[in-house]
């Protein structure tokens, strides 16, 4: 508790010295506000630390009924609403909930219109999906713990996760593992009383099902080394992918499983899947493709895409600082970004309209120009670009004038309100950003949040004409929360010669390496280096920049 009154103390301090320099306002007040909490809930952190229990915490939950809490949970839903419900019509469930709206029985409530009805029921949907699949970025760091684990207790020969998670799809129903080694039950108890496990649900000697103290299901199964590819290609999938393969095997009178190639009894492929595709007649088609998108027709035609990789991007060109709502300091972002080895980096902030979010006026944007100058000529290794993600108002102009944005590195425009604006008004907003010469980019083209928030009503094909018309590249948002643009639009931009921007979005350090997941849509969306933007090197990116205005 101590501890705590004295970081209380030491934020309180901040805000002093800040307001002494002149800072802008919110970030004094927010180091004041964070000062406060500490000091106020010191003792019951303390409490908590000490017994693992907090009684303010317990007599909250037990004051309410449970499906209050339940129905927080949906996108858009606050404590007012829910109130509102409770007292007014006594819905405290979920089922009550969907029951009052199709019914009718909220038409005619206070603030409760057709379309927020509509949303409410969405947003239940929202939720039973949410339920059923987890974000690509909440699997993934399960997946590796549990593969690392394995691999450092030397009890696996090969281990892999399988399944939509290998393929890099933006949500999974559940975790495959795919291993191999000498003893199938040592590798199944290490697995079954790893840290991982919050309950076991199955358990045998070549398989096992778990599920995670969060409620992620995780399969391990143990084969045969010598069938190791065959069973990885099998449980990679996907299904539509693994039906076409079967239909190549058979008209080449061959049998394919999960066990491997055959041709009548006998085995004539396994050990690995370039084996098996091989047999086929095919060349190795990465696990991104395999979603029967006609990938199997482009390898037989040796049209693949040769896919963009992590290694091929040279930098990122919409990351947040201390200037606006990030967490690190546009030098420590620099540094950061050298470690990643990026060629440049682009620190692009908030713009007016997002106060609440730290967004610059413009006379402070000229004040972090000023900073992003003397920074350059202290970085070494790396080149630090001056942007700025710009809002794109309701009427669909920008949040910055022309006079500003010329003079910015790179300008990325995004839409952060209004979101439920029909098709027209939204695509209009779109396409008259994209119409300013000094607009380079997109940022996070639809809106949406996986689980949270649907995207919002576009026109996309009309937005992609634009996009190639005017010169206008548009973001894949590598936060795994976002991966917006998704894999199926990033494939009709290629087709149209849209270009594309692979950025984190990044407003603490760590989510600077979120990249992967941008990669991940990208390749399923059969992207080459020549697609992206931030694969190029800074004379051809200054170059792209240069020609739309």
């Amino acid at each position: 508790m101590s501890k705590n009154r004295a970081l209380a103390g030491m934020f309180e301090t901040i805000a002093d010295v800040l307001e002494i320099q002149g800072e802008v306002v919110f970030k004094v007040r927010a180091y004041r506000k964070t000062a406060r909490i500490l000091d106020d809930l010191a003792e019951k952190i303390d409490e908590y630390l000490k017994t693992g229990k907090m009684k303010r915490y317990d007599e909250a939950l037990a004051s309410i009924p449970p499906g209050l809490l339940e129905m927080l949970g949906i996108p858009g839903m606050g404590p007012k609403t829910v109130a509102q419900l409770y007292q007014e019509l006594q819905i405290d469930t979920l089922e009550k909930l969907v029951a009052a709206a199709e019914s009718g029985k909220l038409d005619g409530l206070k603030g409760m219109g057709k379309k927020k009805i509509e949303n409410i029921l969405h947003g239940v949907e929202l939720m039973a999906a949410a339920g059923e699949r987890m974000l690509l970025g909440e699997a993934m760091p399960i997946a590796r713990a549990i593969v690392d684990a394995l691999q450092e207790a030397k009890l696996v020969s090969r281990i892999e996760p399988a399944g939509s998670l290998r393929r890099w799809k933006e949500t999974v129903g559940d975790i495959d593992i795919l291993a191999t080694g000498k003893n199938s039950q040592k590798i199944i108890d290490a697995f079954t009383a790893g840290a991982w496990v919050g309950e076991v649900i199955a358990s045998g000697e070549t398989k096992a099902s778990i599920r995670t103290e969060s409620g992620f299901q995780v399969d391990l199964r143990v084969v045969e080394a010598g069938s190791f590819g065959s069973a990885l290609q099998y449980f990679t999938g996907s299904k539509d992918h693994n039906v076409k393969l079967r239909d190549i095997a058979k008209s080449k009178k061959l049998k394919l499983n999960e066990y491997g190639v055959f041709r009548g009894e006998k085995s004539v492929a396994r050990k690995t899947e370039e084996e098996v595709y091989k047999k086929l007649g095919l060349p190795f088609i990465p696990p991104p493709l395999r979603e029967d998108r006609g990938e199997i027709e482009a390898a037989k035609e040796k049209k693949l895409p040769k896919l963009i990789e992590r290694s091929d991007l040279r930098g990122d060109l919409h990351v947040h600082s201390t200037w606006s709502d990030g967490s690190a300091t546009m030098e420590e972002v620099a540094e950061r970004a050298t470690q990643l080895g990026y060629e440049y980096i682009a620190i692009a902030d908030h713009t007016n309209s997002l106060r609440v979010f730290g967004g610059l006026s413009e006379k402070e944007m000229r004040d972090k120009m000023k900073e992003v100058e003397q920074l350059r000529k202290k970085a070494k290794g790396i080149e630090l670009l001056c942007g700025v993600e710009v809002d794109i108002k309701s009427d669909g102009t920008l949040d910055y004038s022309d006079k500003v944005l010329k003079d910015l590195d790179v300008v990325t425009a995004s839409i952060h309100s209004g979101f439920k604006g029909d098709e027209k008004k939204m695509t209009h907003r779109i396409l008259s950003a994209m119409d300013n010469p000094y607009v380079h980019i997109i940022g996070h083209p639809t809106g949406r949040l996986l689980n949270q928030r649907p995207p919002y009503a576009l026109d996309m094909d009309a937005v992609f004409e634009k996009a190639a018309e005017t010169g206008t590249a548009m973001e894949i948002n590598a936060h795994y929360q976002r991966l917006d643009l998704n894999d199926v639009h990033c494939r009709r931009a290629k087709e149209l010669g849209v270009k594309i921007a692979i950025c984190t979005d990044a407003h603490h350090l760590p989510d600077l390496d979120l990249m992967e997941y941008g990669i991940g849509v990208a390749q399923r969306g059969w992207l080459e280096t020549a697609d992206v933007i931030n694969a190029w090197p800074l004379s051809k990116l200054r170059s792209f920049a240069a020609a739309k205005r």
